[in-house]
């Protein structure tokens, strides 16, 4: 136990266990079939899922599969893409790409700068697994993603032309966020990603979009980035205050993850702002396992400070952090009207 967080027991996995999710991600999610060139980027600490993946996209037939160890390319963590990164998967010509590696403080920067290139230079189709474990590939990964897209798509037709979206829960968040439709977007995380260019988390199942501004009082049991990893699943909620768009005070009983917290915030700029609001929408999910990669699918909400995915959103500023966020149980409201209570769609006004 770290910083009153909930770890879990840890469990050996073989590579038998982990294949009916790989099959999930490479064929209903990426829809890997012989014209295929997969390629998988993971490290030492993901290699057996790495390998999942690579066994499941040989049974689809892919013409061509490589995996690639991140420690190859040089001493993480990574702040920008090492030498000869791209040029080694520009050299392999892949249609599609799976990254399945841990997360590393200050890698966030290198991520992002890689899936710029994954998405508009190379145009593949591409599964990000930022994060993902044994745990999650035999939970959130054998989920139905047909099931997972239609929720998304029904939810995001009911949000993309909101202006303003509340949300509160018992541990005292209320916030709200307001929106700018016309302007910035909201981004459908369906789980299939079929056509190239097609580019999303596994698990998956969200919306995302990135606010106009926000204020209030945001609760959050679990922390993105390499804090996941980090604290786990928190027994008490770190308390976020917000004031036009922008966090001004993190609270916590243990003052240290507190502090760790808004130091790493204020360590880039813009790091405070609020980037993304996001709405979960995998309902197969049934409890939260300390995992953001796949917590942050579960139905509900989350936010995230720093970078909030400007080529995606069309906002017009960016950061070389982003931190998730997510409260438990909420309440959901758009433009007045409740959708959620307490964690579950109310699926009557959707």
């Amino acid at each position: 136990m770290q910083g009153g967080a909930t770890m879990h027991e840890t469990k050996t996995y073989t590579l038998d266990d982990l294949l009916p999710g790989a099959r999930v991600a490479v064929g209903q999610c990426l829809n890997v079939g012989a014209h295929d060139r997969v390629y998988i980027i993971t490290d030492r600490d993901t290699l057996l899922i790495g390998e999942a993946l690579a066994e499941a996209a040989r049974e689809r037939g892919a013409a061509a599969v490589r995996t690639v160890l991140l420690e190859d390319f040089g001493q993480r963590p990574f702040t920008d893409l090492p030498e000869g990164f791209i040029e080694a998967i520009v050299d392999f010509a892949p249609t599609v790409t799976f990254y399945a590696a841990q997360a590393q403080p200050g890698e966030i920067a290198f991520r992002i700068k890689m899936g710029g290139e994954l998405r508009q230079r190379l145009n593949v189709r591409h599964g990000h697994m930022i994060g993902i474990t044994p745990d999650l590939m035999v939970s959130g990964m054998l989920a139905d993603y047909e099931e997972v897209a239609a929720l998304t798509m029904r939810v995001y037709e009911r949000v993309k032309d909101a202006r303003e979206i509340r949300v509160t829960n018992a541990d005292g968040t209320d916030f709200t966020v307001q929106l700018a439709p016309g302007e910035l977007r909201w981004i459908p995380c369906t789980g299939l990603y079929h056509t190239p260019g097609d580019w999303g988390n596994l698990p998956e199942g969200e919306l995302f979009t990135s606010p106009a501004t926000a204020n209030g009082i945001l609760t959050a049991n679990l922390l993105g980035d390499h804090f996941s990893e980090k604290y786990g699943l928190l027994d008490e909620p770190v308390r976020f205050t917000v004031q036009n768009g922008e966090v001004v005070r993190v609270e916590h009983p243990n003052s240290a993850i507190a502090e760790d917290v808004w130091t790493y915030l204020n360590s880039a700029e813009n790091g405070r702002r609020v980037g993304e609001f996001a709405i979960g929408t995998n309902t197969a999910l049934t409890e939260l396992t300390g995992n953001l990669l796949q917590d942050e699918k579960y139905p509900g909400v989350h936010v995230a400070f720093g970078n909030p995915y400007p080529d995606l959103t069309g906002a017009q500023w960016s950061s070389r952090v982003h931190v998730d966020v997510i409260p438990l149980r909420v309440n959901i409201f758009v433009d007045g009207v409740q959708i959620m209570k307490e964690g579950q769609f109310l699926f009557e006004e959707i």
